[in-house]
């Protein structure tokens, strides 16, 4: 099942928390129902929600497996996604710094343009409501690229939000392990800011308390419309993991968080556009309830190494916030780049309509491609690609004090280039090196023609199927880039190993390997690309799609195996299927970061883990190859929920001035 979400409050900023943590849902609306068999419910719910499972790496050391970001995982279950968070936070600022160095070595124009200028708040300090809207945003005219104008800027300004008195009070009795045994926090009745010292594992579903199947805390909260709510904890002494999260009374997840400022405590932010009460559950790293009405549904404690249970300090407070706009003049096209140290944790962008398009409270600038000038190295980070001309917005917000964001913009360096981008798919195999990805480095990966019979097909089809696939990458990335009329110089060439000379290693070539096992490349993944690069700075890539876990016999989702039934027109589902995972791969290399993959649209950039058979275009019959299917395409979708961004990206229009000419 997909659940539904939606964005609201267009004009508020960062309506949830942006680390890895929970999205917004329709209000009212129930639980997902999605279960995927071999996995508790309780690992479900989590996972629904936007949280990680996967056992956590130590930390300031690289997680196994691929990076997520970039991969098309098989299970999400198995991907600890905060460990990777860190460690991109952690290294990022190093990277970037000497990305932009080298960027700048290289061309002399970045270095005569390297002076940013200076953007000075005008909202007097110790003051809030001057520019807390877009509508009301500070512009800071002369931004923007063309003759006459300032690509660089550094933006300084204060945050002043309301600082209100925090209570000592103490805990409630146990159960309060759900919605209706929660203890009243008195916030927003009695006081404006509560803390209370408590234990998970002192209740009746504790390890050594109780029966072992998990201890929750819930708090009640009456939120009050255009305050924010705050939950932070603390474990000063032990070494507790914990996740907050936040319900509405019908059990929908409202806002979340796991792991904040570098350390393992987390803090949820959570603005109210309504009054009412709310749910603040304080939980273990190891799964949320199954049932947020049932103290006792949780999956099982696990070990306590790390420690599962412990002491852990929480306080929750309802304040107004200050939140700064400053608007800026984009050109269609036009790739920007932000980067904020300082007081503020929350960076945003708006685009033309005032809608939230890259909402960040994290540095993944990490995944950026050497070519990048993208700035990077910041508490926050985000990107965006104008997707029509006029004002756009930056939104600052969470936090206290002064803060400082560099900001950037550039064209799409094909613009105006005599040679244009083109994407070669090789389906012969061979001599790759992996080690791009995390892989083995140089290995010999098997041709595509190595899986044709694993799908029931023989040599005869091969060049069919191959001519699908081929067919289907087209229209995702040109017949239907062409037809939206975003970009009149949009061009691409899309080649294969089956019809043109290998053209890889040739000026504004990138590649796409179809073909190979996780075994050969040593990468746990159906499909990687080497960057996520906004704008197409970097013109020659590789990205891996492996073909061992998608023609595996039936029964996994990521088996394409599992939606082939005699009615099936093979050839017609499997290239459909393919395609997109093609075109999913080459959409990060053109500028794309991951969409949700349970929300209520398919998109190619849905990412890994679940609901394959929606990314591989099959119908609501469940079968692969009848009339039923759906053309998957890029368009606007939100970001996927685990991997920590917030507000709704436009696939399409990211990938469509990448590629220009």
């Amino acid at each position: 099942m997909r659940r539904s979400i939606v964005t609201v409050g267009a004009l508020v900023l960062g309506l949830v928390a942006f680390t890895p943590g929970a999205a917004p849902a329709a209000p009212g609306a129930a639980a997902p129902g999605h279960t995927d068999p071999g996995r508790s419910a309780a690992d479900q719910a989590s996972i629904d929600a936007g949280f990680g499972v996967a056992p956590k790496a130590a930390p300031g050391t690289k997680p196994k497996g691929p990076n997520p970001w970039l991969a098309m995982v098989p299970d999400v279950a198995k991907v600890d996604f905060s460990g990777w968070q860190s460690y991109m936070s952690a290294h990022s600022s190093a990277k970037s710094a000497a990305r932009l160095k080298a960027v700048a070595a290289a061309s002399p124009t970045a270095r005569a343009a390297a002076t940013p200028v200076a953007v000075e708040e005008q909202e007097p300090d110790n003051t809030a409501g001057a520019n807390d809207r877009p509508a009301t945003a500070q512009q800071i005219d002369g931004f923007g690229t063309g003759a006459g104008r300032f690509s660089k800027a550094r933006i300084h300004g204060n945050l002043t939000p309301e600082v209100v008195p925090v209570a000592e009070r103490a805990r409630t009795r146990e159960d309060d392990g759900s919605i209706t045994l929660a203890g009243d926090s008195t916030v927003d009745t009695a006081a404006q800011g509560v803390r209370t010292a408590a234990a998970i594992g002192d209740g009746p579903h504790g390890r050594r308390t109780g029966n072992g199947s998990n201890d929750f805390d819930f708090y009640k909260i009456h939120a009050t419309a255009g305050k924010q709510i705050a939950v932070a904890t603390s474990t000063p002494t032990g070494l507790l993991d914990t996740v907050v999260v936040l319900y509405s009374p019908t059990g929908t997840v409202l806002a979340g968080n796991d792991d904040s400022n570098g350390t393992l405590d987390s803090t949820m932010t959570y603005d109210a556009l309504t009054s009412g009460t709310v749910y603040a559950m304080v939980a273990a790293y190891s799964g949320l309830p199954a049932d947020p009405f049932d103290s006792g549904s949780g999956g099982g404690i696990g070990s306590d190494t790390p420690p599962t249970e412990g002491p852990y300090t929480v306080t929750i407070t309802s304040s107004s916030v200050d939140v700064d706009f400053f608007g800026i003049r984009l050109k269609a096209g036009d790739v920007i780049g932000a980067s904020m140290k300082g007081a503020a944790t929350a960076l945003t962008v708006y685009d033309t309509s005032r809608r939230e398009v890259h909402g960040s409270k994290q540095d993944a600038s990490f995944i950026y491609p050497p070519a990048s000038p993208l700035p990077g190295g910041g508490v926050a980070v985000t990107d965006y690609v104008a997707a029509k001309s006029g004002w756009h917005y930056i939104g600052l917000k969470d936090g206290a004090g002064a803060y400082d964001v560099t900001l950037e913009a550039y064209r799409p360096p094909l613009q105006g280039a005599k040679q244009a981008q083109k994407l070669y798919l090789d389906f012969d195999g061979g001599r790759v090196n992996t080690g791009v990805f995390g892989g083995k480095g140089n290995v010999d990966l098997s041709p595509f023609s190595a899986f044709v019979a694993r799908w029931g097909l023989t040599n005869a089809d091969r060049d069919r199927l191959i001519d699908a696939v081929v067919a289907g990458v087209t229209e995702n990335l040109k017949s239907d880039l062409v037809a939206s009329g975003l970009n009149a110089k949009f061009k691409l060439t899309i080649l294969n190993s089956k019809d043109n000379p290998d053209s890889w290693g040739a000026p504004n070539v990138s590649r796409i390997v179809v073909g190979g096992t996780i075994g050969e490349s040593g990468v746990s993944t159906i499909g990687i690309s080497q960057s996520i690069d906004p704008g197409n700075f970097e013109t020659e890539e590789t990205a891996l799609v492996l073909l061992d876990e998608v023609s595996q016999p039936a029964g996994p989702a990521d088996s394409m195996n599992t939606y082939i039934r005699p009615a099936s027109d093979k050839v017609a589902f499997l290239g459909h299927a393919l395609s997109n995972v093609v075109a999913h791969e080459a959409g990060h290399f053109f500028g794309d970061w991951h969409t949700d993959n349970l929300d209520s649209k398919a998109n190619v950039m849905d990412s890994g883990g679940e609901n394959f058979d929606v990314l591989y275009g099959v119908g609501p019959d469940k079968i692969g190859g009848t009339a039923d299917d759906v053309d998957v395409d890029f368009g606007n979708d939100i970001f996927s929920v685990v991997e920590g961004f917030i507000g709704t990206q436009d696939t399409l229009r990211r990938v469509a001035f990448g590629l220009t000419s």
